[in-house]
């Protein structure tokens, strides 16, 4: 190779050469592989969980629940901007074990240049505020086809700033809970017991739809439903596996025991519905995809691969048992079983975290406690860290709702309700056959 091209030559290693820093403090995989699980969690809102959610509800609201998710990760991006990545990053001084602080407010003195570890700070921004987005779109299923769209927009913004962040803080960003040790890899708290528990309170206090539980509610379009659940699930390997913050061998592990616990809560799932229906349904599978996935997210980056197998079928028959018991028992209309799935489910999985990262259970060992701890004392530290995200969530998320409420109405009327949210909140339809 001569002339110009040779000069380029180095450089073009550098690029395929994952493990080579191509600055002081930047590694040219690490950037790589996060730039690639961003667009991967981004992908699980837009287009993964509004294909997901829309293909749930009656056709009706479908461009409902589209809007719905497209709207809060605009919103919830800008919040990021203005404030939210600075409260839940930066050293908030004396308050630091609760929220963070101001300094990058703005995203100030955030340059091209910025690092944060091994990887442009741009990019660790960009990750996180895609989990900022996923989790207040998740809790869009417990009041789906019921929220004035003006208030969902207020309940967002607030319960993003209220409630999310910092509890994100308390996890990821140094906060009171990382100092005790607590293991939530990638959101089993953050995300999945958090929007659980807010869905449940949202549905417990706006009411049951229309007709429920007299009045079937089956989802109008499965095929939809199963093309959201299919980029959940490989989105998740960002969302999971991204969780890292590296190209190494604990992303790789992250990745399979996710994979491992979505099969396995699909077939638990399956297998209890067959025998308690007769019949295996499409949704049952695909819903119990989803439990095994936020099961196994606060343990993807400490357990093995036994440890997720068990864990994932765990998941599936917790989360199918859990469903029946608030649907059929209780008759909270969750409307997508968001807490039952999600909120069960990531509250098993931080328990289930504590015991499968032991070293010592053979086959089913995990990547080992802190040398200090032992199981019975993680588990401790795992039921408060739970314990602390369920009553701050479930408190503050009854307090928005009332303030919501007061200032813009939270419900649709039951007319309003019985056309359809489409078309008495967008004036539009999402189907014109």
């Amino acid at each position: 190779m001569t002339g110009r091209a040779g000069a380029f030559a180095p450089l073009f290693f550098l690029v395929l050469l994952p493990g080579v820093a191509v600055a002081e403090g930047l590694d040219a995989g690490d950037t790589a592989w996060m730039l690639t699980s961003t667009a991967l969690v981004l992908f699980m809102t837009l287009p993964g969980l509004a294909l997901f959610y829309g293909g749930l509800v009656r056709s009706r609201n479908v461009l409902s629940v589209l809007m719905q998710c497209f709207t809060i990760a605009c919103v919830a991006t800008v919040v990021w901007v203005l404030f939210g990545y600075s409260l839940f990053a930066t050293d908030g001084g004396g308050a630091n074990a609760l929220i963070g602080g101001l300094q990058k407010a703005f995203l100030a003195g955030v340059t091209a240049d910025s690092v944060e570890g091994s990887i442009p700070e741009t990019v660790f921004i960009m990750f996180q505020l895609t989990f900022a987005i996923i989790t207040p779109a998740l809790v869009v299923g417990g009041f789906a086809e019921r929220m004035r769209f003006s208030a969902m927009v207020l309940f967002s913004v607030l319960w993003l700033i209220l409630v999310y962040i910092p509890l994100a803080h308390w996890v990821w960003g140094g906060g009171w809970l990382a100092g005790l040790g607590f293991m939530d890899f990638a959101g089993g708290a953050v995300v999945h017991i958090n929007a659980g528990v807010a869905a449940l309170v949202a549905a417990m206090v706006m009411g049951n739809r229309k007709g429920f539980p007299q009045q079937p509610m089956p989802p109008h379009n499965l095929p939809t439903t199963v093309t959201g659940a299919c980029m959940l699930w490989v989105g998740w390997f960002g969302f999971n596996a991204g969780s890292a913050i590296a190209a190494d061998g604990a992303a790789g592990m992250a990745m399979l025991v996710t994979h491992i616990g979505a099969a396995a809560g699909s077939l638990a799932w399956m297998c209890q519905e067959w025998l308690k229906f007769g019949k295996p349904s499409v949704l049952g599978i695909v819903t119990g995809m989803v439990a095994g996935l936020g099961t196994i997210t606060p343990a993807s980056g400490f357990v093995g691969p036994g440890g997720a197998l068990v864990i994932g079928l765990l998941a599936g028959f917790v989360c199918f048992w859990a469903t029946q018991f608030i649907k059929r028992k209780l008759q909270i209309d969750d409307s997508l079983d968001v807490f039952p799935v999600h909120g069960v489910g990531g509250f098993l999985g931080i328990l289930l975290t504590a015991i499968f990262a032991s070293a010592g259970l053979g086959a089913f060992s995990g990547l080992g406690l802190a040398e200090d701890q032992t199981i019975f004392g993680q588990l401790g530290v795992q039921a408060l860290g739970a314990g602390a995200t369920i009553v701050w969530c479930g408190f503050l998320t009854f307090v928005i709702l009332k303030i919501v409420g007061a200032m813009v109405g939270l419900r649709a009327t039951p007319d309003e309700e019985t056309e359809g949210l489409d078309i008495t909140m967008h004036d539009e339809s999402g189907y014109n056959l």
